[in-house]
């Protein structure tokens, strides 16, 4: 895959089959995109081209950003881009000068000047441009003119629910992870360097890796007991996490969140490694035991919940 970061450098794309959008998640909406795009462009023997922005949108216009959080991060994107199949990624550098131009201009300008499109794609509800006023019938009255394709791909619907990144950063806030996978079409995943934390973990037989998540990532603020996994070393290993104050140790300042992983199976140190963590389903909340053989004896009922929950999620 080739990562253009000035799209001025795009204008050698063959048949270029193009879409547009900030694709927050990568999930199955998106995917049913890159799936038309992929076959748009084995029929005219062309190449798959996305359009993005970086950084967000709404972290230049301060839309919302009290609250903002990604399901992914750049990266992150960037790999599931390649996994499901695109040849090119032009990214737009997004300022607020970049921000006020027109939906028309934007298309003609940095799409048909610079890449010359023979299809672009875009979603059911896809919007672009100063105020989003772009739209497909825009598109289409803009092919017929300058001679490229559109094509509209309709919604994607599972459990009678819209996939939108919308929807799944509204499960993930509350914590239904298993919900948010079924939208993703992949296990949700956060990536965080491994910190020192008080170690009480160690001394009730239940070691844990804590995360230190960038804020803009992390996604999950209800207060929890989750079935992971995680690969440390090239090695899938089961695990479950904590996310939230632990208020049965009372070490957490109130709304100070952190995640801490209990891997199963495992001994070694993983303090200053990076750590990537799977999300499969939520176990419990968060408890307030009353002291730490409380907790301890539940953790063992959590390991066991966990496993079953993994065996079954293979």
């Amino acid at each position: 895959m080739r990562i253009i970061n000035n799209s001025i450098q795009a204008r050698n794309i063959k048949n270029a089959v193009v879409t547009i959008g900030t694709f927050d998640g990568v999930h199955l909406g998106h995917q049913a995109i890159f799936k038309e795009m992929r076959r748009l462009a084995d029929e005219v023997n062309g190449e798959t081209v996305v359009v993005t922005f970086h950084p967000h949108p709404r972290q230049v216009l301060a839309i919302g950003t009290e609250k903002l959080r990604f399901i992914c991060s750049q990266e992150e994107k960037l790999k599931k881009f390649e996994e499901f199949g695109i040849d090119n990624v032009v990214i737009i550098p997004f300022t607020k000068e970049f921000a006020s131009t027109p939906s028309d201009e934007f298309i003609k300008d940095y799409i048909i000047e610079r890449i010359h499109p023979a299809v672009i794609v875009v979603g059911y509800d896809h919007h672009f441009g100063k105020n989003r006023m772009g739209d497909f019938q825009m598109l289409n009255e803009l092919g017929a003119q300058y001679g490229f394709k559109t094509v509209q791909v309709e919604a994607q619907d599972i459990n009678e629910v819209a996939v939108s990144s919308t929807k799944i950063r509204n499960f993930l806030w509350t914590g239904n992870v298993k919900a948010a996978n079924e939208l993703l079409g992949y296990p949700y995943s956060v990536t965080g360097l491994v910190i020192r934390g008080n170690e009480i973990g160690r001394t009730i037989g239940f070691p844990t890796a804590n995360l230190d998540i960038p804020n803009e990532f992390m996604m999950i603020n209800n207060p929890g007991v989750y079935a992971c996994r995680t690969e440390i070393n090239g090695k899938c290993y089961d695990a479950m996490a904590n996310t939230g104050t632990r208020p049965t140790i009372g070490d957490r300042a109130d709304g100070d969140f952190i995640i801490e992983v209990n891997v199963f199976d495992f001994e070694g140190d993983l303090y200053g490694k990076t750590l990537k963590v799977w999300f499969i389903d939520r176990i419990r909340d968060e408890v307030k035991f009353n002291g730490l053989e409380a907790l301890k004896n539940q953790l063992h009922q959590d390991r066991e919940k966990a496993k079953k929950i993994l065996s079954l999620s293979q």
